[in-house]
């Protein structure tokens, strides 16, 4: 059964072997018994198993290019995992860059609110009769299709919290699609708290028209 631990080992002896022979001290220019350059490569790679590579520790200690061609195979090996490595980051970053990307361009930033059923009176006594709305946090613009008998033109917005706090004042315009009267405008919910709040529109010169809104 294969060591779990076996090429920390392996390199281990290794190189406490070849750590006493120096890379000039053992000259042997015939190679005479160096394994071939495959096993050298085979166990600096860890790919030969302890026994496989116990016969060939005595030559190590005892001949310097063996010692120089092992350093030179273990380098090369370094940075090729390094290369790999470093690829494999790149791409994997790459990935996660894109998935962001995709996900911040497909979410929803444009909150459309039904309004057409519902009626034109002006100011907070009818405000218990009305349905809460519901917008999401992040929105960033904002699609009415007004009540009916609403006018075409510029309106302003205004969305205020429970204690009577203006949260946000914004701008559209109106004009007559598919004969409902659609207002549009740009709005910044991101920093927005959550709860219920009152959405407040009016033609300019008006007075406010209120609607239950629920931020989620």
């Amino acid at each position: 059964m294969k060591d779990h631990n076996q090429p920390a080992i392996d390199e281990k002896r290794i190189l406490d072997i070849l750590s006493i022979g120096l890379p000039t001290k053992f000259q042997n220019p015939n190679r005479v018994g160096c394994p071939a350059s495959a096993i050298l490569e085979g166990i600096a790679s860890h790919r030969l198993t302890l026994s496989e590579t116990g016969r060939w520790l005595d030559h190590f200690g005892s001949c310097s290019p063996c010692f120089l061609e092992f350093t030179a195979i273990r380098k090369r090996l370094r940075t090729r995992r390094r290369i790999k490595l470093g690829g494999i980051l790149t791409t994997l970053i790459a990935v996660v860059a894109l998935w962001f990307s995709q996900r911040h361009h497909s979410a929803p930033v444009v909150a459309t609110l039904d309004l057409h059923a519902y009626s034109v009176e002006r100011g907070p006594q009818s405000l218990d009769s009305r349905p809460e709305l519901e917008i999401r946090r992040g929105m960033r613009h904002l699609i009415l299709y007004l009540p009916m008998g609403s006018k075409e033109g510029d309106y302003d917005l205004v969305l205020i919290n429970k204690a009577g706090d203006e949260l946000l004042r914004a701008r559209g315009t109106a004009q007559l699609e598919n004969h409902v009267v659609v207002l549009k405008a740009d709005i910044d919910l991101s920093d927005m708290p959550g709860g219920l709040c009152l959405l407040g529109m009016r033609q300019l010169g008006s007075e406010w028209i209120l609607f239950p809104v629920r931020l989620r």
